[in-house]
């Protein structure tokens, strides 16, 4: 279960069907006020629903409309609520305070971050209660229309479509909605002194003024072709727009959400290490945000895809072949430990770079397997029948079959369920 990777967070007891969110954010003092309207679903019999929301006060809790006593302890939300499965239901929860990151055993801290001048969401993978209250969990996925109010001069993005600003005064409030299901950690608020830019094949930049140059070019001004090389290989892009923001303030590594990808301005450059990252993230939109693990051990159908990815477009942009990116990598991976379940890393290790790229190389080695026609088929496929939902390994290695027609458990037990590191097949 996911909850073995992110200890308390997630009820199974029921379900986030719609998030309507009515949020304000002061830049000074770092202060946030919300209103959250949750329409759910109870998927089991229960007493008590528990919802995720780490470092803000909770003021009112409503249960259809009327008030309900709570308990908040740490990043838990428990409300008594008597339902049986299938009974439907509304909670209202208002809050507030400073919001900031979550810390989780093993792993790196996320949520809610001050820039030097605005803020980032980095959620993955359970950073979404340091802003909002929600089930925390990669298996219930919601649409959203969330609201935020903040300082006019500053530029708010979101997961999902633009469907209005409205300026009162010296705050403008911004209403983004995500009409397609989306798992909690994927929602993400971005608020800089940013501009937009427009570019072709649906791809909107979003960036301080002084962000262009060669370097730039080299690397989201490739957007719009790796779109359509995508889309080309994996079916069409299963969202309205792609939004990618750049903050003025340097990043380590690029930060996943849903429609939205963000970059520090460092990344504008025409080195491969960034311009594989910008393709890495683009291509997560099909394999990580439509199509989301159903638990978090299957990390592998995100990292491992969006890796292979890159691979892809080194060949399609005149660089490294996928053959050359395999090879090259396999090397690189026969010299390190051995330890590794790809199918079950581990919390420690889900986000270890081994993961990544021997989930790139499973890949290489069942197209080289399947042919090619077969393979890009079952990527489509996949997108196709699972996009909008949850999915698991087993629901690849059986879509695997199926299209190809070929018995792969060998293959799929070599590079999955054993440490060892297998041939590349020829």
């Amino acid at each position: 279960m996911s909850s073995e990777y992110i200890p308390d967070h997630g009820d199974d007891s029921f379900d986030v069907t719609h998030y309507a969110l009515g949020l304000g954010y002061k830049i000074i003092g770092n202060r946030l006020d919300g209103d959250a309207v949750l329409t759910c679903v109870a998927r089991t019999a229960t007493t008590t629903v528990t919802l995720d929301l780490a470092g803000l006060r909770v003021s009112k809790v409503f249960l259809d409309g009327s008030p309900v006593r709570w308990r908040h302890s740490g990043s838990r939300l428990r409300i008594p609520a008597r339902l049986s499965a299938g009974d439907e239901f509304e909670l209202r929860i208002r809050y507030a305070g400073s919001p900031g990151v979550l810390k989780a055993r093993d792993l790196d801290d996320a949520g809610w971050e001050e820039l030097t001048d605005g803020v980032i969401v980095a959620a993955q993978p359970h950073g979404a209660p340091t802003w909002f209250p929600c089930n925390d969990r990669p298996s219930n996925k919601a649409t959203y229309a969330i609201t935020m109010a903040a300082p006019s001069d500053y530029y708010v993005a979101m997961s999902g479509n633009l469907l209005e600003t409205r300026r009162r005064g010296s705050v403008t409030e911004w209403t983004w909605v995500m009409p397609q299901p989306m798992a909690p950690y994927l929602a993400t608020v971005q608020i800089g002194r940013y501009v937009a830019r427009d570019l072709p094949n649906n791809v909107v930049v979003i960036a301080p003024s002084g962000v262009k140059g060669e370097g730039y070019d080299a690397s989201f001004g490739e957007q719009p072709a790796m779109m359509e090389f995508f889309e080309s290989r994996f079916g069409d892009y299963p969202f309205d727009d792609y939004t990618v923001v750049i903050t003025d303030d340097p990043l380590e590594i690029p930060l996943e959400s849903q429609s939205l990808s963000t970059f520090g301005r460092n990344f504008a450059s025409s080195d491969w290490d960034c311009v594989r990252l910008v393709a890495h993230e683009l291509a997560h939109q099909w394999f990580g945000n439509a199509v989301t693990l159903t638990e978090w051990k299957d990390i592998w159908l995100h990292e491992g895809f969006a890796c292979y990815a890159e691979w892809l477009w080194s060949e399609e942009s005149g660089r490294e072949s996928a053959d050359e990116q395999a090879a090259h990598h396999h090397a690189k991976l026969a010299d390190l430990d051995q330890d590794l379940l790809l199918a079950d890393p581990g919390p420690a290790l889900m986000f270890d770079d081994r993961v990544y790229k021997r989930g790139a190389l499973t890949l290489h080695a069942l197209r080289n397997t399947v042919g090619d026609e077969d393979f890009f088929a079952i990527l489509r496929e996949w997108v196709e029948r699972f996009g909008g939902g949850n999915a698991t390994t087993a629901d690849f290695e059986a879509l695997a079959a199926e299209i190809s027609g070929e018995s792969l458990g060998s293959l799929f037990d070599a590079w999955l369920r054993s440490p060892a590191l297998p041939a590349l097949p020829s």
